[in-house]
Parts: C-alpha cells; sequence; structure tokens
C-alpha cells in the first residue's frame, strides 16, 4: 500500500513538472505559427486522447517524460516544399524545420524557462509554509575546526570560497562537494566583517566533511517582500545543487548512491512520507514540494546542457542558424539527434539499473 501511494505521489510530482516543461514549448511554438501535431504525458501506449484543431492530446501508460511533437521536426528526408524555393513559392513556415532561427530559439528556450516559473511558484508556497533557516551560526562544535578559526556563535556565515551564502543548508551543498584544501570563510560579527581558513574535518559517522558548526537560527515570520527574497534564495540554492552535482557527475566525483531515476525516486518518496508522517500532513506536503522543487529545477538545467536531442542541443543549431544566416542541413541536424537520442537512452537504462542495485543493496 505505501508503495502504491509513493507511485502516486511521484506520478503526480513527475507529471506535473513534465507537463509545465512541455506546455513552455507547446505555447510559444502556437505563438510563432509553429504547428503542433502531439502534446503528449507519458511514453507507451496511449490510455487516454483527443484531437482538438491540429493537435492530438495524448496521456501514455508509462509516466516517464512527455513531448510536444512540432510538425516537420527531424525529418530525415527533405519534402520538396522543404527544399529551396521552385518557382516563386515559399517554404511551409508552420513546420518547425523551416521557421525563423529566432522561432526556433524562443520555442526551445520556452520549456525550461516554464520549469524554473514553476520552480519559482512552487518556492513562494514553500517559504510561506516553512521555518527557513539563515546562514547563522548558533553553537561552535567543540575541537572543530569552525573553533580553532576562532568563528563563535552568532556569526552570519557570508561566504566560502568567495562563493556568497544565503541559506544555511547552500553550506551542507559546499562541505557535501568539498574534496580537500583550506576554505576561506567570510562572516559577520555584529557591524563587523571579519575572514578566516579552516580545513573541514571528515566525521566517519556521517560520510561527509564538516565545518564544526550547528544552526537553529530561524525566520519564524515574514514581512513585506521577504517572501520573495527567500522565494530567490531557494531557487539559486536548488540550482546550485544541481549545477553541482551535475558537475561531480560529469567528473566522476559522486557515489553511486547518490544517483538515483524514477525506480529511486518513488523509493525517496516513500522515504520521505515515512519519516514526515508522524509530524502532520503540511510537514509532507511541504516535504513534496521541495522534492518538485528539486525536479522542476533538474529538468530545466539538464536541458539546457548542449548535448543533442535535448533542447540545449537544439538550441545550438538555433544558434548556429542565427550566425551562419542559414540552417545546418537538416538531414545532418536529425542524424546528430539520433544519435543523442540513443546515447540518452543507453544512460537511462544504466540509470534504471543502478537503481534496482541502490534498492537490493
Amino acid at each position: 500500500m505505501n508503495m502504491i501511494f509513493s507511485l502516486l505521489w511521484f506520478i503526480i510530482i513527475f507529471s506535473v513538472v513534465v507537463v509545465s516543461h512541455e506546455f513552455g514549448h507547446f505555447i510559444v511554438a502556437k505563438a510563432n505559427g509553429i504547428r503542433v501535431k502531439e502534446f503528449m504525458v507519458g511514453f507507451g501506449p496511449s490510455i487516454f486522447k483527443f484531437k482538438k484543431g491540429e493537435t492530438v492530446y495524448k496521456i501514455n501508460i508509462l509516466p516517464l517524460g512527455g513531448a510536444c511533437v512540432y510538425d516537420g521536426m527531424d525529418e530525415i528526408e527533405d519534402s520538396e516544399e522543404d527544399k529551396e524555393e521552385v518557382q516563386g513559392q515559399i517554404k511551409d513556415r508552420s513546420k518547425f524545420l523551416n521557421a525563423s532561427p529566432w522561432a526556433k530559439l524562443a520555442t526551445l528556450l520556452a520549456g525550461p524557462l516554464f520549469n524554473f516559473i514553476l520552480g519559482f511558484i512552487v518556492a513562494f508556497i514553500m517559504v510561506n509554509m516553512i521555518i527557513i533557516r539563515e546562514p547563522v551560526v548558533t553553537d561552535v562544535i567543540e575541537g572543530g575546526a569552525a573553533e580553532a578559526a576562532g568563528l563563535q556563535a552568532g556569526d552570519r556565515i557570508l561566504a566560502l570560497n568567495g562563493g556568497k551564502i544565503y541559506l544555511y543548508d547552500e553550506i551542507s551543498v559546499f562541505t557535501s562537494y568539498y574534496h580537500g584544501g583550506e576554505v576561506s570563510v567570510t562572516y559577520q560579527r555584529g557591524d563587523e566583517i571579519g575572514e578566516v581558513t579552516l580545513t573541514p574535518y571528515f566525521d566517519e559517522e556521517l560520510g561527509r566533511y564538516l565545518i564544526g558548526i550547528t544552526n537553529d537560527a530561524f525566520v519564524e515570520e515574514l514581512h513585506g517582500f521577504d517572501a520573495f527574497k527567500f522565494t530567490w534564495y531557494e531557487m539559486r540554492y536548488n540550482v546550485l545543487m544541481v549545477w553541482k552535482g551535475l558537475g561531480a557527475l560529469i567528473t566522476g566525483n559522486i557515489n553511486r548512491e547518490n544517483v538515483a531515476g524514477p525506480v529511486g525516486m518513488v523509493n525517496m518518496v516513500g522515504d520521505i512520507i515515512e519519516e514526515t508522517s508522524p509530524y502532520g500532513w503540511q510537514t509532507v506536503l511541504v516535504n513534496m514540494l521541495n522534492l518538485t522543487l528539486l525536479l522542476t529545477v533538474n529538468l530545466g538545467v539538464f536541458n539546457m546542457l548542449p548535448v543533442p536531442a535535448l533542447d540545449g542541443g537544439r538550441i545550438l543549431f538555433a544558434l548556429v542558424e542565427i550566425v551562419r544566416g542559414k540552417p545546418v542541413p537538416p538531414k545532418k541536424e536529425a542524424y546528430v539527434h539520433l544519435a543523442g537520442m540513443v546515447l540518452l537512452l543507453i544512460i537511462v537504462v544504466a540509470v534504471f539499473f543502478n537503481d534496482i542495485h541502490n534498492i537490493f543493496n
């Protein structure tokens, strides 16, 4: 029963994130006169579909993604109407490949942009429901790096190695991806700004590096524009976490236990529900919103990577067209995206087996 409940939560969260992304593509494509053949949520056989205007809307059986399929996208063979203008006839601009490069660029950027818009909305709801930890030291751990460096309770951490800190959780992100060396800590004590250097120590029990401070300082009530300020901080924190995670994944500086696909996410949802349900439905909801925020930012950032088949790869081709003044031959671009799709499928399969390994080990 718990697994079914977790699966339902995951389907709802993932569907909201995917629909927001594809709706961004859809609405901007329509605004630019590009025909959308299909708007689908999920993959595989359809369990529900209908046609309105020129678009077929589908809900498919596997809730693992979605797509906004433009007319004429990734055509391997050029149709006669898409070749050079003949006898005064012009190309069909309602086809994606024949649209202006600026229309393509706007349409492709809209998906990730709508993920970030959804993230901002979710973060705004969250900061009005949760207690936010500011980067203020409430206790210095005896024998830790912070004590040795002279940090004191009441100090506000402003920056680590020059990177600004706005939320206490950003300190945890920094130490999670710390790989040795001295750390410069800029702090505020009263009206004075100071700087110390320390070396985080490794905690065997937790399996991670620690600076040696704790935090129980909260913003209990938001006034005026505080909600918007902390919404921006939450968005910044999640983008930073996703970006550092991708960097660690590319460089191999991340454990396979920290990589999760759909199966792993369902398992994670179950763990969150189990751990937070004793504290009431509001706590469960906040944690589900937090997961939604992380997923939508993740999808937005991931799709901006210049990888063939992803939005970022297609954006790169649109930018090349703008610079060159003419598009890359459609057949060549289609083959590049096809190769990217094969690579992504291999990664998906690898992540799936990694999820299974993590669950049973």
